[in-house]
């Protein structure tokens, strides 16, 4: 230390006054970010009070009784479970084996799983209809062999948002299965369980909270699934119309009763967003 320079036990409050200098100029408001920040909030928020401000709020009740609406929104409700449900027996060994297994090719066995949450749904139902289609790559021989026709049929609607909503499923329990302590499977299997065993009775319940968030939102995508289904099921109303196609269709013949549709499509939203608001921060 050269003479007359201040001590090291002077210069470390000088040091940590600086980083609390810092900080403070830190928290400040950034105001140059408001303006932008506010009209991206305006772009998000304002289609939603704009159906809200014209929503016939006096009428909401009579028009969710109407035969037509009554019969889109039934038929949306036991689709979308019936999709979560077979979603869900069809995802989770799906997710365990790009969790828990080594192969060949995993990577890209993870793309394909990813593939229908980026691509429009129309060109999923496109590649449906070619699949599975009485002319298509399998359809020809559910055809021929058991004379079974599966699209523009309420098959055709589950089918449709399976693939649109297993994805979210896989990708959910993937996480939470990766994210799940070993230990308890090891200790389980050196007590003697077999591996059926401690996919049961350890495995699963350890990742029962992501099955449960990627079964609901599988389920909430796959109420609000419209491009694959129009493509591969068809706007039959009480066959193949669901909510998505019921709003597409009245929107040229009843827009108020497009509007309800509408705001039950929203509020189903809501609720699944408020009620994985945690997981999907921590996911974040």
């Amino acid at each position: 230390m050269t003479p007359g320079s201040p001590p090291a036990e002077a210069a470390l409050p000088a040091a940590g006054a600086g980083r609390t200098a810092l900080r403070v100029r830190a928290g400040r408001f950034p105001w140059l970010l408001v303006v932008p920040a506010l009209i991206g909030l305006a772009v998000l928020v304002l289609p939603f009070a704009g159906l809200l401000a014209r929503a016939p709020w006096a009428s909401i009740g009579t028009r969710l009784l109407m035969p037509e609406v009554r019969g889109a929104l039934w038929l949306s409700l036991t689709t979308a479970t019936t999709a979560t449900a077979v979603s869900v027996c069809l995802g989770v060994p799906l997710a365990w084996l790009l969790a828990r297994t080594d192969f060949p090719g995993r990577r890209l066995v993870r793309a394909l799983v990813a593939v229908p949450m980026v691509i429009p749904p129309v060109v999923g139902g496109v590649a449906l209809l070619l699949a599975l289609g009485r002319r298509g790559l399998v359809g020809t021989y559910l055809d021929a062999w058991f004379g079974l026709t599966l699209p523009f049929t309420p098959a055709a609607v589950v089918l449709a948002q399976v693939f649109v909503a297993m994805p979210f499923l896989v990708i959910s329990v993937e996480g939470a299965l990766r994210g799940a302590d070993r230990r308890y499977e090891e200790a389980a299997a050196t007590l003697g369980a077999s591996r059926a065993v401690v996919f049961w009775r350890v495995t699963l319940p350890t990742a029962a909270p992501g099955v449960a968030a990627g079964a609901v939102l599988a389920w909430a995508r796959a109420l609000g699934e419209f491009g694959a289904t129009i493509t591969f099921a068809g706007n039959f109303p009480g066959r193949t119309q669901t909510m998505p196609l019921a709003v597409y269709l009245a929107m040229q013949e009843s827009p108020e009763s497009a509007i309800v549709l509408s705001l039950v499509l929203l509020a189903v939203s809501l609720v699944v967003l408020v009620a994985l608001r945690e997981r999907w921060a921590g996911a974040l």
